[in-house]
Order: structure tokens, then C-alpha cells, then sequence
């Protein structure tokens, strides 16, 4: 082969592999991205920093002048209970039943006190027979009297004659005319006469204690007469008292017992909430509680109706200071010595939504201390139409 018509091995090598690419061009593009997206980020970060620090430090209430406490909705709780110990018979309402006050809710057994009521009606009619028998006796005792009375009077009249007999035989005796004899005879005389009308009026005497004491048995019969209509009007209490009817207007929370079982005296039957007595408890600090006065205005707001702001006012704060109960949370630091204040809702308000009222809901109250300030439109009263 001519060395002409074969390339060197330098020239072969040279012209099939051409030089690699440099590197430098790729390390420029990744260094730009790096100062582009590093400005940006920070950008970011201080924009999310902003908008944390404003979350944290824009003001959480109205401002100054008011003041608030977390608490709960809550209402008086009626418990309906037995009188008398006894079997339930029938109960006619259930658990969130309406109720109005006077309405029968539940019905005790009667039987044992329908025969003492029986036993009690048939004590009084014989007290009553007793009455009328004693003043039947004072009648009786009454003619006697009046007939004994009639012998004192015949027994006056025979000492008058006995008397009058007696002076003409001493007249007679010192004349000479009558024997000694005859005035003994006619003094006797004089002596049983007066005996006598002793013994009559002794007689009287005894026919008016006898009056009295037939009197007496009158007032005593009157007073069994009295006493059998007490326990004939306690019995009847007692059956009245047997269905047990509701004391206020409410709504059933609870059947705490069942028809057929039986109570002692005191079994809670039901449990009722009085709706028209509707409050919320909440605290406030020691720093601030001095300047809450009685039927201070409140605003609450529930959080499971952020939407409405109910009235109300201050109807109790505490006149001793507790420490914090667990349950209060504060937005700001906690205090260690807290007071109780309670702001009962109006009952007007509460009947026109009675169906609405729910205890035991969360929410905050909201206090004016300052008079002069405002309530600003977020608090401003709102109730449902």
C-alpha cells in the first residue's frame, strides 16, 4: 500500500473524535437560578413572617373599655320528685318535651291512699255522729236542770207556809191557844222544809255540771270532727300531690325513673330546665371585677352562633375571690385569683325563642367598663327575628 493513500494515526484520531464540550456553561446556568430564587424566598419568608406577627399581635376584642370571659350557657335545673314513697303508675311526657307550669307529668299509684281517705271520710261521719249526740245529752241535762229548778221553787213555797204556820203557833202558844206541842210540830216542819230546799238547789247545781260537762263532750266531738277533717283534707293533698305536675315553664332534660318501679319519699322522677331562667357563668380577674357593678350590660357571643350577640346583664358577682378554675382559658395571661359573675339573659327574650335556647354551649361575654365607649358593630346586639 502506498504510505500516501494511509493517513497518520495522529491525523485519523484528530479528525473522528472531535474535543468534549467544556463544563463551564452548566455551573453558570445553576449559579443564576441560585441568586434569582434566593432573593425570592426571602421575600417569602418575610411576607409569612408579617403576616404570623400580625395574627399575633393585631388586637383580639374591642380595645379598652371592655372586657371578657369565657363561660357556658346554663339554666336552672328542677328536679320533679315524689312526695310520698310509691310505685310510679304512668309517666306522660319524655326526654325534650315542652312543658308548662301545672302540666300533670307523671301519675303515682293511689290505692293505698284511696283507702286511707276512706277510712278517714268514715272517722269523720262518726265524729260527726258524736256531735250530735253530745248536744242531744245537753238538752237532756238542760230539762233536768229546768225541772229541778222547779222543785226548788215548790220547796221555796213549802218553807214559806212551813214559816207562816210556825209564827201563828208561837202567837197562839204564848196567848194560851196551841199546846207546846203543835209549835214543836211546825218548827219541824220549818227545819224539813228548809233541808229540802237545800237539797234542791244541791240538785240544780248538779244538773248545771251536768249541762257542762255534756258541753264538754260537745267541743271534745267537735274537735274529732276537726281532726278527721284534716286527715280527710291531708289525705287529699296527699292524692293531689300523687301526680306530680311541673312548677315552671321548661323543657324535659331527663326520665330518671319509669313507670312500674317504686320510690321512697323523694325519687326523682324527671328533671326539667326552667328556659325562662337561662344564664351564663363566666370569671374575671381580681384587677377588673371592682368595676362590674350589678346589672352591668353584657353582650355574649356563642361560638356555635357566631353570627347573633345576646343581651344580658349582671345578676351575680362573687363577693369572694377562688383561684382559677381549670376550665377558664384566657387570652391573656392567666390570674391566679379569679371572681364568679353570672349574666342572666331576659325572660321576655328567652320565651320569644324558647325552641332556640340550648345549655351548655361555649361562648364569651363581653363587659362595657367604660360607659362612654361604644359597643363597636361586631358586639352590637343581634338576636334572631
Amino acid at each position: 500500500m502506498n504510505p500516501t493513500d494511509t493517513p497518520s494515526t495522529h491525523e485519523t484520531a484528530s479528525t473522528a473524535a472531535p474535543p468534549a464540550p467544556a463544563v463551564a456553561p452548566a455551573a453558570t446556568v445553576t449559579t443564576k437560578l441560585k441568586k434569582r430564587l434566593i432573593p425570592a424566598i426571602i421575600v417569602v419568608a418575610l411576607v409569612l413572617a408579617g403576616g404570623v406577627a400580625w395574627m399575633l399581635l393585631r388586637p383580639k376584642g374591642p380595645g379598652i373599655g371592655f372586657v371578657s370571659g369565657n363561660g357556658r350557657i346554663e339554666a336552672t335545673e328542677i328536679d320533679v320528685a315524689t312526695k310520698l314513697p310509691g310505685r310510679v303508675q304512668d309517666i306522660m311526657v319524655n326526654e325534650g318535651d315542652f312543658v308548662h307550669a301545672g302540666q300533670p307529668l307523671a301519675q303515682m299509684q293511689l290505692d293505698v291512699l284511696d283507702a286511707q281517705r276512706d277510712e278517714a271520710r268514715a272517722r269523720y261521719r262518726e265524729a260527726v255522729n258524736a256531735v250530735a249526740s253530745a248536744k242531744a245529752q245537753v238538752a237532756v241535762r238542760q230539762s233536768d236542770k229546768a225541772a229541778l229548778q222547779a222543785v226548788v221553787g215548790q220547796r221555796e213555797s213549802e218553807l214559806d207556809a212551813a214559816g207562816r204556820r210556825l209564827a201563828r203557833s208561837d202567837t197562839l202558844s204564848r196567848e194560851g191557844a196551841a199546846s207546846i206541842q203543835e209549835l214543836d210540830d211546825d218548827r219541824a216542819r220549818v227545819r224539813s222544809a228548809q233541808a229540802a230546799l237545800i237539797a234542791a238547789h244541791a240538785q240544780v247545781s248538779a244538773g248545771q255540771a251536768a249541762i257542762e260537762a255534756a258541753q264538754a263532750q260537745v267541743v271534745g266531738a267537735g274537735s274529732s270532727v276537726a281532726a278527721a277533717e284534716a286527715t280527710v283534707a291531708r289525705v287529699e293533698a296527699d292524692i293531689t300531690d300523687s301526680q306530680l305536675k311541673s312548677p315552671r315553664d321548661g323543657r324535659v332534660q331527663y326520665r330518671i325513673a319509669e313507670p312500674g318501679e317504686v320510690l321512697g319519699s323523694g325519687g326523682r322522677v324527671l328533671n326539667l330546665v326552667d328556659l325562662g331562667d337561662v344564664y351564663m357563668t363566666f370569671f374575671l380577674p381580681e384587677t377588673v371585677v371592682g368595676k362590674v357593678p350589678l346589672g352591668s350590660e353584657v353582650h355574649i357571643t356563642l361560638d356555635a352562633a357566631p353570627q347573633y350577640v345576646i343581651p344580658a346583664t349582671v345578676s351575680y358577682v362573687s363577693s369572694t375571690a377562688q383561684f382559677t378554675p381549670k376550665t377558664v382559658e384566657t387570652e391573656s395571661e392567666r390570674q391566679k385569683l379569679m371572681f364568679r359573675v353570672k349574666a342572666r339573659i331576659s325572660r321576655e327574650l328567652l320565651e320569644k325563642h324558647l325552641t332556640l335556647v340550648k345549655t351548655g354551649l361555649p361562648g364569651v361575654a363581653w363587659l362595657k367598663l367604660d360607659p362612654r365607649v361604644p359597643w363597636p358593630a361586631n358586639l352590637s346586639v343581634k338576636v334572631p327575628e
